[in-house]
């Protein structure tokens, strides 16, 4: 059988354990007029508090009926992602899950930056923008690079972790909610990343991007100098209670492993040329007649069978 034979074989199990992904964005043409654009081109803002947001819906392999969904919110200053899972696109769930994401944004919001999906061009998502004072963005129909920011994040936080299986209870809100506080705990605080920072020219004459030094958004926080003294405060705790911890009993080596390594064994230990010289060899069964018999492939069966 060539590889490409099973392959085709087990293309339908592999999608049944791996869904993809679907896009569920549906276009809102009533306010989309009355909001500016955003493109990739444009500069972002020189401090941080800046929010791209999209949702990522759950849907598994269809898109019918109701499923759960995950809103995420990226600030592309400093990387720090914030995301929270939604029982649907309604505006109800949506606005309630913005202001938790206004509430637990470090910084104040500068701006939001939407897709054209209904879910957030609509009057009442509008208006509670309009209440917090914060103005509203939104990228170019079918140009994801607009979003590009929060489209990764979308990537790497939700569907990495989550995959592409479909929730749709209520009884399920809490498996996302409590996957996506941790997850978001690992990647603010402690994975660093690079950020593109300008552009230069290689001896060949092609272009070659230039980043900065890696750190965690956490750090490039700090490094703003924006933060409040009770945020500041506030995400040290959380840092420190995220950090892994070193008091763990430190780790003895096998004590024929020492001896192997020509170091001084543990007092009251004795060495082992080999180890699987100490451990007892399992003996094959024996066989009697009355226990059972003998099947095709040599199996011993019990007896009545």
């Amino acid at each position: 059988m060539s590889p490409a034979t099973i392959d085709r074989y087990l293309k339908p199990h592999r999608d049944a354990r791996y869904p993809g992904t679907l896009g569920t964005t549906r276009p809102s043409h009533i306010l989309r007029s009355s909001i500016p654009l955003r493109t990739a081109m444009d500069d972002l803002p020189a401090g941080p508090g800046f929010y791209e947001l999209d949702t990522v819906a759950h849907c598994g392999h269809s898109a019918k009926g109701e499923y759960l969904r995950t809103l995420t919110a990226t600030d592309p200053v400093t990387g720090w992602t914030l995301i929270r899972a939604i029982g649907n696109n309604a505006h109800v769930n949506v606005k309630a899950e913005t202001e938790w994401i206004r509430q637990r944004s470090p910084v104040p919001i500068l701006g939001m930056d939407f897709d054209n999906g209904s879910e957030f061009l609509n009057w009442p998502v509008i208006a509670w923008c309009d209440d917090h004072e914060i103005p509203v963005t939104r990228g170019r129909p079918y140009q994801h690079n607009d979003n590009a920011h929060v489209e990764q994040r979308n990537g790497d936080r939700v569907r990495r972790h989550a995959f592409g299986y479909r929730y749709e209870t209520d009884a399920e809100l809490w498996l996302p909610n409590e996957l996506h506080s941790l997850v978001i705990k690992r990647k603010n605080f402690l994975l660093p990343c690079v950020k593109a920072t300008s552009w230069t020219h290689t001896s060949a004459g092609r272009n070659k991007r230039v980043y900065d030094k890696p750190k965690t958004p956490y750090q490039r926080l700090l490094g703003m100098g924006t933060l409040a003294p009770a945020t500041t405060g506030r995400l040290a705790t959380e840092h420190a209670d995220t950090e892994p911890r070193s008091d763990h009993p430190p780790h003895h080596p096998h004590p024929a492993a020492t001896h192997r390594d020509g170091l001084s064994p543990h007092p009251g230990t004795t060495l082992v040329e080999d180890e699987d010289d100490a451990l007892p060899r399992p003996q094959p069964p024996t066989r009697s007649p009355d226990s059972g018999v003998t099947g095709e492939r040599g199996w011993l069966l019990p007896p009545g069978l």
